[in-house]
């Protein structure tokens, strides 16, 4: 087995590491890190933990998936993507639930890992990404209305309604000096790297707005004053105690947290690709991902991905390698041990500015907006999506999302699929010009009996087939002698495909009428051979021309000898198997 597509990218990179590389990534970390600084602490609160959980998710996770993972200039840790899910396993069974689900989302990143599955998560729809990203961007945005305005009320209701409904009853008592607070802090962000880009805007909007509320004593609410005082090292490992029935509840919200983590990691490191020129490997960055998410909750962490933003400012830092990714979670340690102690000043309003300027950004609304130009189906799956993300649960969204895309696909493929009645052409020779049937031409097409019509199928042979052949049959009318299916352009075929053919003989066989295979496939004759449904026909059924097909057909109409086929092979289509 070939282990090369398993390997961290890490081990291969470091093989020709130089010192100018170290220099490079060593500056592009210590940037990453402090950009992550206020995102760390924002994503936490917004997920319904503390704040110091975003920051130890950030180090211990981001170091792993920099180490493990299958690119070089990721960036790993808490993101906005699972800011709904993980609120959502908090408030139903607490942190030690989320620990669990966290950890299982891990082992099945792992097992997606090993089993090569990295490169079909490309295969995730457009539109379902679309719909729960900018789902999840709506929900970010409303949950920080009450740090960014200063109402003062209690923990704002998981439902969007009800959230909306209590923030509208609690807008008289604003807090004006919130306002002026996140208002300065998206100011900053805006307009500060048009002048000064070498300090990441967020970490410089947040440092100013905790300076300016503890010069001016200004009255907003900051992390100290909730959320008490920020440790200053990592907590000890730790595992809650496990109960079945928890684990039992925890599965779906698990894969959820997996596929979740499985799709922004591997977007961000095509983005990455985009940049560099490198090239990921989706399969290692899975395992990556997994370790982290497994070990990142015994040191009191939450869900980790690739994140996009970060990975991209790591690039433009000049990042050559992971140890980037390295140093960013080192820098971030060394921030929670030297200077822990003061983020429990920053105001609670600048980081709800912050994450109101993530929101904008992940909501991807051109890509929104785009595809409400798209084929109806796609706006269905978005819109559904986006609305069951926002209103129901991003759990239901995603796997209800797959399964409307997979339906909706599974119809245009059906659609794909065609059935031609060709009697006619095929008795005036006045077939469109395929190769096969030239040859034929050449060599003699034997005449096409009374009582015999011909059929051409097109396209893959699945979900909605028997439709096309009921339709087929109904435009014949009567009941011919002999039915000869001509599959030549049958790709694929599927047990629906199967079973479909297998009704079709059966019918045929009831009404007295012969069913003739001609020029299938051998890849789908063996897939009737291991299905054991060739005896359904009859193995003299199965004819490796168009010409031995209608030979048969004569013999079955009592028109004609049997004879060699006329492309001088043998007429019967499963011997050639």
């Amino acid at each position: 087995m070939n282990l090369s597509d398993l390997l961290p990218k890490s081990f291969v990179v470091l093989r020709t590491y130089t010192r100018s590389d170290f220099l490079r990534d060593l500056s592009a970390g210590v940037v990453v890190g402090i950009v992550a600084l206020p995102l760390a602490l924002a994503f936490a609160i917004a997920s319904g933990v503390p704040p110091e959980r975003g920051l130890y998710t950030a180090i211990i996770a981001g170091f792993i998936i920099s180490a493990f993972g299958g690119s070089r200039v990721q960036i790993g840790g808490p993101t906005g993507a699972f800011v709904v899910i993980v609120y959502g396993i908090v408030v139903k069974y607490g942190y030690e639930g989320l620990v669990i689900a966290t950890m299982l989302a891990g082992v099945i990143l792992v097992a997606l890992g090993l089993g090569r599955m990295g490169s079909l998560i490309k295969f995730i729809p457009h539109p379902v990404v679309t719909g729960f990203t900018s789902g999840i961007a709506v929900i970010i945005f409303s949950s920080q209305m009450k740090d960014l305005l200063g109402l003062r009320m209690g923990a704002l209701p998981p439902e969007f309604i009800e959230k909306w409904s209590a923030i509208g009853a609690h807008l008289g008592t604003v807090n004006a000096s919130a306002i002026a607070v996140a208002a300065g802090t998206l100011g900053i962000i805006v307009f500060w790297p048009k002048s000064w880009r070498q300090v990441p805007a967020p970490f410089a909007a947040m440092l100013f707005a905790t300076i300016a509320v503890r010069m001016l004593a200004l009255p907003v609410e900051t992390i100290g004053s909730r959320f008490g005082a920020v440790p200053s090292s990592l907590p000890a490992p730790g595992l809650p105690p496990l109960h079945l029935d928890t684990l039992r509840s925890l599965i779906s919200p698990a894969f959820t947290i997996a596929l979740l983590a499985a799709i922004e990691s591997l977007l961000s490191a095509v983005v990455a690709d985009s940049m560099t020129g490198d090239r990921h490997n989706s399969n290692a960055e899975l395992i990556g991902q997994g370790v982290a998410n497994i070990l990142s909750p015994i040191f009191g962490g939450i869900p980790a991905t690739g994140a996009r933003t970060r990975t991209a400012t790591n690039i433009k830092a000049g990042a050559r390698t992971p140890v980037a990714g390295m140093i960013h979670a080192l820098t971030l340690l060394l921030i929670l041990i030297f200077a822990g102690k003061w983020a429990a000043m920053v105001p609670l309003a600048a980081l709800a500015a912050i994450l109101v300027v993530v929101a904008y950004h992940m909501s991807e609304w051109r890509s929104f907006a785009a595809l409400m130009r798209a084929p109806r189906g796609d706006v269905v799956v978005v819109l559904l999506t986006f609305t069951l993300t926002v209103l129901v649960d991003l759990t239901v969204a995603v796997e209800v999302g797959i399964i409307v895309a997979a339906l909706l696909f599974l119809r245009r493929m059906t659609d794909v699929t065609t059935m031609t009645l060709i009697t006619d052409e095929v008795r005036a020779l006045d077939d469109p010009g395929e190769l096969s049937l030239m040859r034929e031409r050449r060599n003699g097409l034997p005449k096409v009996p009374a009582g015999v019509e011909i059929v051409e199928a097109t396209g893959p042979f699945f979900f909605g087939v028997a439709e096309k052949i009921q339709e087929v049959l109904t435009d014949i009318g009567g009941t011919p002698r002999v039915f000869i299916l001509r599959m030549r352009h049958v790709p694929s075929l599927d047990a629906t495909g199967m079973q479909a053919l297998a009704a079709l003989a059966k019918r045929c066989r009831a009404q007295g009428t012969t069913l003739i295979l001609a020029e299938v496939r051998r890849a789908l004759l063996r897939k009737l051979i291991r299905a054991k449904k060739v005896d359904v026909f009859g193995r003299k059924n199965f004819k490796g021309t168009l010409g031995s097909a209608i030979e048969r057909a004569q013999v079955v109409v009592g028109e004609g000898a049997a004879r060699p086929s006329v492309d001088g092979g043998t007429a019967d289509a499963t011997d050639r198997s």
